[in-house]
């Protein structure tokens, strides 16, 4: 079989169904071809039990941007985010830190362990923000090449550079935070362990890396970077992740994209250095002039692209672009959330309002306890004691749980891809024990509730949901793989050698998480690109006197 259109998209995740609406509403004829029977990528909804249904991989909504929910009216499309509880963090004991988008909250929680802490953290949150809000205009840009010196090249770079302008002093913070270990970082302004703990956490989420490595401050600011209902908003989404994804295509079907299942791509195939179709592993062929990758921009130079076809600079940097990955997700069917130990005293002091339950926790006590669990990692195995994200998200959503049961999603480190003098085949169920002996000391008693608990450590997410060596964020968000370095330098514009072929998932500027920023960004340099062709096919047609006059 063979189908013609103007715009093929290779993976139906959320970045390459945001991708394929905006090339759609410009009036382009696209078709998505997603290799899983299901759409949405890493954002999906599916049955863990019989009548169980967890977020497999995402399993909060902070990153989506409105622009995106707006652009493509979401709401109307089913999307309903919402609210989880102000975050717990037990710190041993009956004692916990609360988190919360109140500063004053927050204020108060510190003050046990440090009021010099408490007193800062305003100015501390002021200063992160500030930085962020620098930071996320810049995930609109497209990186720019600063080694390139045609007109076009310096064009966009003095235009970045004028439009940052008033930036001055603060872009000093940005190379702290880009280079800072999360640990020294945030030393600098708070002195007890455990309130540090709790911003050095998400340093460690989906990264390989601990607080003390340097360059993972960063990470610390990309978990801050959300807009929806304020500056780094947390929550659930009605009916798990997997609705956002649906709610897209819903969007993309009133758009007439095509969304083909089960439809593994084989090959990208070039005729005179610019692409020309893409060939299924079933034999079919999807011919377009415009193709664009919503996988990993390593399995399209590595796996889809006649190597011919990749410079050998640029292979040799995406052999090394580093995906190694430690993050593990385990989706529980259970009779009753976990029974924490500090929940009567979480309760008493009304700490998490209107909520019956602490919807969200971090398991991390303090920097050290986070440092020893990427130790392990970082000599080659798991942890004996991993940092665990433990979210409840049937206290607000009682659409994925029979009545009165739960899900429950953990979400954590380190398991590395990879074991030194290992093997994940017969180490797969010790960590699982790991892992729920690690619960059991806060929440005593949780395994006898646990109906079906789905462990996925890095191979398994591979496998899945094709990201390679399973890493969440498409590889890691360090300053030599950020905006011009990401993926490849001088290919960071989701653009690739092959005129025509680009890449629009996360694997590119600004990174992983749930944004849709890729996606957009990409198709608004795909359009970018199709007007020139449109205007130099124009010019070429009126003949030589139109191109003086257009001159």
């Amino acid at each position: 079989m063979q189908k013609s259109y103007d715009a093929v998209i290779i993976g139906a995740g959320h970045n390459g169904l945001v991708c394929a609406g905006y090339l759609a509403k410009a009036g382009l004829k696209v078709a998505v071809l997603e290799r899983r029977p299901v759409v949405g990528g890493a954002a999906v909804t599916e049955e863990i039990a019989p009548g169980f249904r967890a977020s497999i991989f995402s399993y909060l909504m902070s990153l989506l941007h409105p622009r995106i929910i707006r652009d493509f009216d979401l709401g109307r499309h089913g999307l309903t985010v919402l609210p989880c509880s102000d975050m717990v963090s037990p710190v041993g004991g009956d004692d916990y830190i609360l988190f919360s988008d109140d500063i004053a909250k927050t204020q108060a929680s510190f003050a046990k362990f440090s009021k010099a802490d408490a007193a800062i953290y305003s100015e501390f949150d002021r200063y992160l923000m500030e930085s962020a809000a620098i930071v996320r205009k810049l995930l609109w840009e497209t990186p720019v090449d600063p080694t390139k010196r045609d007109w076009k090249s310096f064009r966009d770079m003095a235009q970045l550079l004028w439009k940052y302008r008033k930036v001055g002093r603060k872009m000093y913070r940005i190379v702290d935070l880009m280079t800072m270990s999360a640990y020294d970082f945030l030393r600098e302004w708070f002195e007890d362990d455990r309130v540090m703990a709790v911003l050095a956490y998400y340093a460690s989420i989906g990264t390989f890396a601990g607080p003390k490595t340097p360059g993972s401050a960063y990470v610390i600011m990309h978990h801050v970077m959300g807009e929806h209902e304020g500056a780094g908003g947390w929550g659930f989404i009605k009916g798990g992740m997997g609705s956002i994804t649906q709610a897209l295509a819903a969007a993309l079907g009133e758009l007439g994209v095509d969304i083909v299942t089960d439809c593994e791509i084989a090959r990208i195939k070039v005729a005179e250095d610019a692409v020309a179709s893409v060939e299924t592993v079933g034999g079919d062929v999807y011919t377009a002039g415009i193709v664009a990758s919503n996988a990993n921009a390593k399995i399209v130079y590595q796996k889809l692209l006649d190597p011919a076809y990749v410079p050998a600079e640029v292979k040799r940097e995406i052999d090394n672009y580093r995906t190694f990955s430690t993050a593990f997700k385990m989706n529980i069917a259970c009779e009753r959330p976990p029974q924490y130990r500090i929940l009567d005293r979480v309760k008493a002091d009304n700490a998490i309002g209107r909520f019956p339950y602490p919807t969200y926790m971090h398991i991390a006590p303090d920097i050290g306890y986070l440092e020893r669990a990427y130790d392990d990692a970082k000599h080659g195995w798991y942890s004996q004691r991993p940092f665990i994200t433990p979210v409840v998200p049937t206290i607000v959503d009682d659409s994925l749980a029979p009545a009165g049961k739960h899900v429950v999603n953990l979400f954590g480190g380190h398991a590395p891809y990879t074991l030194k003098g290992g093997d994940w085949a017969t180490e797969k169920d010790k960590f699982r024990d790991t892992v729920f002996d690690t619960i059991e000391e806060f929440a005593p008693g949780f395994r006898d509730d646990v109906i079906e608990a789905q462990l996925l450590i890095p191979p398994d997410i591979e496998r899945i949901v094709g990201l390679p060596q399973g890493h969440i964020f498409h590889g890691e968000l360090s300053a030599d793989q950020l905006f011009f370095q990401r993926p490849v330098s001088g290919y960071a514009n989701y653009r690739t050698p092959v005129r025509g072929l680009y890449v629009c998932g996360s694997s590119m500027h600004p990174g992983g998480g749930v944004s849709g920023i890729a996606g957009a960004n990409a198709a608004r340099e795909i359009l970018k690109d199709a007007g020139r062709r449109r205007s130099r096919k124009h010019v070429s047609a009126a003949g030589p006197k139109a191109t003086a006059t257009t001159a």
